[in-house]
């Protein structure tokens, strides 16, 4: 009786590793192929895992307990008028820690020069505000200071980051008084803002006191926009509670908006995103395996004679599928470990260009190594069992 033909590990692990070492170059593309599907995938999570931390981070730096009151806008585009009792009553409601009334003022513009054309806005409002405005957005001044009890009556205006921008001012100076040209007079710019996200109306307005807009541009005292910050926990039972705090007689008509969902709804775009981009890399990941199976019949169609030789001395079918097998096992696991490397390397200079902190999940990196190997070995299993049909005989003939 024959006895059992046995391989064992060690010398599997040459056999399989022979077609790798003598064609290199076919090698690498192979596993160049898994590893652009890999890459892409590690990539993806990876930027949206470091993206998605960047904005809660944001969110919870800003904080969620910031509420909107508005009452549409008119005709002319312009923010309608509130009740000019609307910011004591809000104040006065029950988990309410602050709110700053702004009022945009309708047909005021401002420009750099007072020869510019009135039609040529840039995009840019001036409002008029009260001193708590910064301490209830939690906003800061980059340059200069902030209106206060002195300089809200005087033509003093504070600049919000965008409307800098837009008027060519990026700081101010001690030497020179700078002055922009508001509505129809000169006024003295005295501080520019920082950015503030929750807010972005704030940082394309010139803002003014109350009393120079009653002075200057008839300004009746109701106010357009007002902006509350409330007990975190309540923030939601406040929302519901604003409208007719607001406006007792017409509540239908207030809008209360929460900021902080704009930058939530970023995640769920960013999830969608994530989906599709996932989908594209699995594409490229299976016509790397496509790749890998194309490579694993050539594999065999060239080596039908090694085949015949290791047969007709007593290698058994099964020895000869589980070379082919672990040859296109390799291909896969490299190509997982090299898209793995480049995907976090992809991570890595997108966090650092962003200024974000990169996170890379690991249950993707052991999935994208779970899946190149399995894309692997589905794609040597078809050109091991022809390796393994040959027969001695035919397979030397070859």
């Amino acid at each position: 009786m024959t006895p059992l033909s046995r391989l064992r590990l060690a010398d599997l692990l040459p056999l399989a590793t022979i077609g790798l070492r003598t064609r290199p170059a076919r090698a690498a593309l192979s596993v160049l192929g898994v590893a652009i599907g890999i890459a892409a995938m590690i990539g993806v999570l990876g930027i949206t895992r470091s993206s998605q931390a960047e904005v809660l981070s944001r969110i919870d730096r800003l904080g969620t307990n910031l509420l909107t009151v508005v009452n549409g806008r008119t005709f002319g585009s312009t923010e309608s008028e509130l009740p000019m009792t609307a910011t004591k009553s809000i104040v006065r409601s029950e988990s309410v820690l602050a709110a700053s009334a702004t009022a945009e003022l309708p047909g005021v513009s401002v420009y750099r020069s007072d020869r510019i054309p009135r039609q040529q806005t840039g995009g840019l409002e001036v409002r008029a505000t009260d001193m708590t405005l910064l301490s209830t957005l939690d906003a800061t001044v980059a340059h200069g200071a902030f209106l206060n009890e002195a300089t809200a009556v005087y033509p003093a205006v504070v600049l919000g980051h965008e409307a800098a921008r837009g008027l060519g001012i990026a700081a101010l100076s001690a030497q020179w008084d700078l002055r922009v040209w508001v509505g129809d007079r000169w006024y003295t710019v005295i501080g520019i803002l920082r950015p503030i996200e929750l807010a972005p109306e704030i940082d394309r307005s010139a803002l003014i006191g109350f009393e120079a807009a009653k002075r200057d541009f008839g300004y009746a005292g109701s106010p357009s926009r007002i902006y509350v910050r409330t007990v975190t926990e309540q923030t939601a039972l406040v929302a519901q509670m604003l409208n007719r705090a607001t406006d007792p007689q017409n509540p239908g008509q207030v809008k209360v908006s929460r900021p902080s969902e704009s930058l939530l709804a970023r995640l769920t775009v960013a999830d969608s995103t994530t989906s599709l981009m996932l989908g594209l890399g699995a594409v490229a990941l299976l016509v790397g395996g496509i790749g890998i199976a194309n490579v694993m019949v050539i594999s065999v169609l060239e080596r039908r004679s090694e085949i015949g030789l290791r047969r007709a001395m007593g290698a058994a079918r099964r020895h000869v599928a589980a070379q082919f097998v672990v040859e296109s096992l390799l291909l896969g696991l490299g190509g997982g470990i090299v898209g793995v490397l480049l995907g976090t390397l992809a991570t890595q200079v997108v966090a650092w260009q962003r200024d974000w902190q990169a996170l890379i999940p690991p249950g993707a990196v052991g999935a994208g190594l779970a899946a190149a190997v399995g894309i692997g070995v589905l794609a040597g299993l078809y050109p091991a069992l022809r390796a393994a049909r040959l027969a001695p005989t035919e397979a030397l003939r070859a």
